[in-house]
């Protein structure tokens, strides 16, 4: 794996990274064979994240967490339903925010392992950059 790369970090909204602001983050890598570009965009209470090797919004989930249950809820908003990539991870990056996660995940390769790379790259970057998530 790659080092953040590519766009490199932004800020933008009032305040910059801090407080109530928004705050934009860009990186890249290289797993397995295929460059892999992130765009995450820190709301409020809330986090969208694109994942995807070429510009393209084909799905879109948002998961959170419920009161009422230990694995968060997610819904498929835009795209093909039976393609659970998006909502999947949105459930997995909810349960370790504990906020509300908007996923755009739009690579062909939905093998788990590969996956569970692109879990981990996120995971990595926010562990480096806590708060740009």
């Amino acid at each position: 794996m790659e080092a953040a790369g590519g766009g490199g970090a932004a800020a933008a909204g009032a305040g910059g990274g801090g407080g109530g602001g928004i705050a934009l983050h860009d990186f890249s890598g290289r797993l397995g064979e295929q460059r892999v570009h992130f765009h995450a965009m820190r709301l409020r209470d809330s986090l969208f994240l694109w994942v995807g090797a070429a510009p393209a919004l084909a799905s879109l989930a948002v998961a959170m967490c419920s009161p009422r249950d230990s694995i968060p809820v997610a819904a498929s908003l835009l795209g093909d339903p039976s393609d659970t990539a998006s909502a999947c991870l949105a459930q997995r990056l909810a349960s370790k925010t504990k906020k509300q996660i908007f996923v755009s995940y739009n690579l062909q390769n939905t093998d788990s392992s590969f996956t569970l790379l692109i879990e981990n790259r996120i995971k990595e970057e926010m562990m480096a950059f806590p708060e740009k998530f």
